[in-house]
């Protein structure tokens, strides 16, 4: 038989020294990762244990990690359990920390604060069990960041290849890990290799969208391994067994089709004297049906149990004595069918070997096993997670213990900081509930109660939708006739998560529906809750009198009751909803209603708290004070594991924005690149880096901004993800030029805004801003050529995105009140811009803008320092118009902003001033290209005048206007006549 482990490496020298340069870039200090993809069976496997014999011996250090195929089991952050087991003896540093040292354990599991009881808990994470309440600090942040030092600290010492396999089994908290990992580390001697079945990336497999987010990050490729040339796996073939029949060599190599595994496969079964077999499922059994009765039983527990599997499970569930089990184990070793770990597990030599072994277990077996592996892993303290007792018990019809063991399973998700595992046990438990006759019993609570939980559970893992789907279940299932008191929370709990997906009016019916069932006298902590949602949902209506008057009962009922938590979520509608009020005193109310909710433990309304005290200063300008906020905001998130929770993404928005507009363009896109796993509903914060791509001129845009339109259609509600959309797609267009690509994309935002926000939608002023830009310069262009009719079609375009704009201030100032600094500085620019599109220099009002863009937006006063530029050329102010270049150009440099610094590259040359930019050249004298004649017709030509007209004009003939006409295009190299213009223009030849 043919020696497995041994067998040489043929037809991967190309791909072996792409993933070995990785690794000497570790060497070299410098972090990077490859993601192997590859088809099963290709030789991802053989390739990798290549890779990590050489890297030894280069001195790196290797540590692997394994995903396992368990169903829809959710067992969190398995394959870095596997991955640093390892090291959990090790002296390390970070190791002590808490967050790790479960992880180290092999039960990731760090402990946490509780949460408040009662409904001052209403808007935080769910009670799993009441006599289990949920940790509050998942550890998640914690967790995420530890491993990332660990890893550091050991690289430290010596270089580390970080090897993670079959991550299309990895489950979603792996993932985001992973996703932290590569995004985290970047100056450490690590490099990663990261290898997953490409044949198994169905459309909506969740691996696909953190693959492209992925190959996005810096030092990150893709290798992809293909079937191996027919000359390779003969030569393969060739190797694995000495005086192979030529004939069998052909035969092998045809029907392997490239596949290693395949051709390793069909050559043991021809050389167990088997005919070689048609199907693949019938070669890897083959080789099974060699073995004897127990060593096959022995596959079959393991196939069962996982692609990795415990001596004492296997002990306990084949049901052989313990000499005959030794001897079926190493029956199964010797055959290369398992192969014992280094920890002394066995695992199959290739999953495809266990999915045939599995394939072929008849149903009661199947069962059998199934609840043989139930019960060794319940009667065995350590053997095993809840979440494996679940998908046990379910595989043997033990749906009440299945039940049981799904809960158990979310609170240990919990803990673990793994909220959509968490979320996925309960929406397991729910749907075994018909079949469990004592469910309530062993829940601890009703059927509505474990949806109200998982309702919550997905709200705080940022599935808002799932959330709003749960709540209705519930509603559902109390019926007309229900507790009018939990009808009452559930309808209030609906209206908020309504809100937080855009659906104001179907809150507002909610909160209503809440209020109608609960009496107002005596106060009680559900009417209190539910009038505290009514008075958000009024003002967001614009129901101001009612909103008044739900806010006044819920600020009353809460000081009675002592819930502090509706006292601050009231109080935070209070403060945000009366316009014009004086900053400081807002504040103050704003910092009470904080004291107030960290009291009551409620993390939500803190969240929401906190939000707010970040936009008050942030629409004020006082863009320090914001990010202040936002950075205690986000780390407090963190420390809680809420970082999907709605405020705390809103925050990270804020965040992102705020850097980018106080020109930290490297650390908003950090805080974007930083993300794990981003909900759909929270798409618009990684949406909102778009801008500062969009301003570098990032090449990769395009399918950044693909990615986010797609999302946008889905989620036709969403108006901050349209905003960060739409506002990208603008500049982009404007930069590239496309006027009626800008114009249009402005106009459908602006109108889903309007649908929207109604009166409140003073954004669409930033959106018809940045779209007149580029409508302005199709009109300056159409007038240079002397086409009317375009003048007169883009100026109309741009009157319509003024009017949209002036409107929507106009309705703010009548409906809403003041708007602040940042709306200000909009409008500033679409006035100046008005006049730009009429054809007016109008100095006056750019230098308005920069002023007022001033205070704190870098990017956009720079953009409008250069427009005065420009009209300043146009007043023959040329000192004015250099200073104010050389401060844009010093904004774009810094910036790294290169279709700004182009821009202001070609206005310093077009208007010849002597300014030091790179790519400016030197000032070029007209004269020194054109003859005194031929900068007169340059300058006509540039007014659109005919050969006839020029030579009129100039009282020469019309020919000898065509002759000059002639020199010009052949000194410019220009094809056509208003080729020769833009040229001239772009060169600063045009006369003044």
């Amino acid at each position: 038989m043919p020696q497995w482990d041994d067998r040489p490496l043929v037809g991967r020298a190309e791909e072996l020294d792409r993933l070995l340069a990785s690794v000497d870039r570790a060497l070299e200090g410098r972090t990077c990762a490859v993601l192997l993809a590859g088809d099963a069976g290709v030789g991802k496997t053989r390739l990798l244990d290549e890779l990590s014999a050489r890297a030894a011996g280069r001195g790196v250090r290797v540590l692997t990690g394994h995903c396992v195929d368990l169903g829809d089991v959710g067992l969190p952050y398995l394959p870095f359990v596997d991955l640093l087991r390892p090291v959990a003896g090790e002296p390390l540093t970070v190791a002590a920390q808490p967050a790790l040292t479960g992880l180290l354990a092999g039960r990731p599991a760090p402990a946490a604060a509780e949460l408040p009881a009662g409904d001052a808990a209403d808007l935080g994470r769910p009670l799993p069990h009441p006599g289990s309440r949920a940790a509050l600090d998942d550890g998640r942040l914690q967790l995420f960041e530890s491993v990332a030092a660990l890893l550091a600290e050991l690289a430290a010492g010596t270089p580390l290849l970080v090897v993670l396999e079959d991550v299309h089994w990895a489950d979603r908290s792996s993932r985001d890990l992973l996703r932290y990992l590569l995004a985290r580390l970047a100056d450490e001697p690590v490099a990663v290799v990261v290898s997953y079945r490409s044949d198994d990336l169905h459309r909506r497999h969740p691996l696909r969208p953190l693959l492209a987010e992925l190959v996005r990050l810096p030092g990150v490729e893709r290798l992809e391994l293909g079937p191996l040339p027919d000359a390779a796996v003969g030569e393969l073939v060739r190797g694995l067994a000495d005086g192979v029949a030529e004939r069998t060599v052909d035969d092998v190599v045809a029907r392997a089709e490239g596949n290693a595994f395949y051709a390793e496969e069909l050559l043991a079964a021809g050389l167990a004297g088997e005919t070689l077999p048609l199907a693949l499922t019938d070669v890897l059994l083959a080789r099974v049906e060699q073995l004897g009765e127990a060593a096959q039983r022995v596959l079959r527990v393991a196939a069962l149990a996982g692609r990795q599997v415990r001596h004492d499970l296997v002990t306990a569930v084949a049901g052989l004595a313990p000499a005959e089990l030794e001897a079926a184990l190493a029956e199964a070793v010797h055959h290369h069918l398992l192969v014992v770990s280094a920890d002394g597990r066995y695992r199959f030599r290739h999953a495809l070997l266990r999915e045939a072994v599995l394939a072929d277990l008849l149903p009661g077996e199947r069962v059998r096993l199934h609840a043989a592996i139930a019960a060794h892993l319940a009667a065995t303290p350590g053997a095993g997670t809840a979440a494996e007792r679940a998908h046990h018990a379910r595989g043997s019809n033990d749906l009440a213990g299945a039940f049981s063991a799904s809960l158990e399973a979310a609170v240990e998700a919990c803990r673990v900081g793994a909220p959509a595992e968490q979320l996925q046990h309960l929406e397991a438990a729910l749907a075994l509930w018909p079949a469990v006759p004592d469910a309530a019993g062993r829940a601890g609570r009703d059927h509505a109660a474990l949806l109200l939980d998982s309702a919550s559970a997905a709200r705080t893992a940022g599935e808002l939708h799932r959330a709003v789907a749960l709540l209705r279940e519930a509603l559902q299932l109390l019926g007309p006739d229900g507790d009018p008191a939990a009808r009452a929370r559930v309808h209030y709990r609906l209206a908020q998560a309504l809100a937080r997906i855009e659906d104001q009016a179907s809150a507002m019916r909610e909160s209503a529906a809440a209020m109608a069932l609960v009496p107002r006298d005596p106060p009680s902590p559900v009417r209190t809750w539910a009038a505290a949602t009514h008075a958000r949902t009024c003002y967001a209506v614009g129901r101001w009198d009612e909103g008044d008057e739900a806010a006044g009962e819920a600020l009353a009922a809460a000081d009675a009751l002592g819930l502090d938590s509706a006292w601050a979520d009231t109080a935070v509608s209070l403060a945000r909803v009366r316009g014009g009020e004086d900053r400081a005193v807002v504040t103050a109310r704003l910092e009470e209603a904080l004291v107030r909710a960290r009291r009551s433990g409620d993390v939500d309304v803190e969240m929401r708290v906190l939000f707010n005290l970040a936009v008050v200063p942030y629409e004020g300008g006082d863009l320090a004070a914001a990010l202040r906020w936002i950075d205690t905001a986000l780390t407090r998130a963190g420390d809680v594991g809420v970082e999907w929770s709605f405020y705390a993404a809103e925050l990270r928005h804020l965040g992102v924005v705020a850097r980018y507009v106080t020109g930290d363009w490297t650390g908003s896109l950090e805080l974007v690149e930083g993300l794990t796993r981003v909900p759909e509903m929270a798409g618009h914060v990684r949406a909102a880096g778009l801008l500062v791509q969009v301003g570098r001129g990032d090449p990769t845009v395009a399918d950044r901004v693909a990615w986010a339109r797609g999302l946008t259609a889905h989620l036709d509600a969403h108006v901050l993800l349209l905003l960060a959309t739409a506002g990208a797609e603008i500049d982009r267009a404007a930069w590239a030029g496309d006027a009626g690509g800008a114009a249009d994309r402005a106009r459908a935002a602006i109108e889903q805004i309007h649908l929207a926000w109604g009166v409140d939608r003073l954004a669409v002023v930033r959106l018809a801003a940045m779209a007149l830009a580029p409508v302005g310069d199709a009109a300056a262009g159409a007038r240079l050529l002397g086409d009317d009719a375009a003048v007169r079609r883009w100026e109309a375009t741009g009157e319509e995105l003024v009017a949209a704009a002036r409107s929507a201030v106009e309705e703010h100032l009548g409906k809403v009140g003041e708007y602040g600094v940042e709306a200000a500085a909009w409008l500033a620019r679409v006035e100046a811009e008005a006049a730009r599109l009429q054809g007016r220099a109008a100095p006056e009002l750019w230098d308005a803008a920069v002023r007022a863009f001033g205070y704190g937006h870098v990017y956009e006063q720079a953009r409008s320092q250069w427009r005065l530029a420009e009209a300043l050329l146009a007043t023959d102010d040329r000192a004015g118009a250099a200073e104010q270049l050389r401060a844009a150009a010093e904004v774009a440099a810094r910036l790294e902003a290169a279709p700004l610094r182009a821009a202001v590259t070609e206005l310093a040359r077009r208007g010849r001033l002597p300014l030091d930019l790179p790519g400016a050249g030197r000032v070029v004298d007209p004269a020194a290209v054109f003859t005194p004649r031929e900068n007169e017709v340059v300058r006509l030509l540039a007014q659109g005048r005919t050969n006839r007209q020029i030579g009129a004009e100039l009282y020469i003939s019309e020919k000898t206007a065509s002759v000059h006409v002639s020199n010009i295009l052949a000194k410019l190299g220009a094809g056509g006549r208003t080729e020769a213009v833009a040229i001239a223009a772009a060169r600063g030849l045009l006369p003044h």
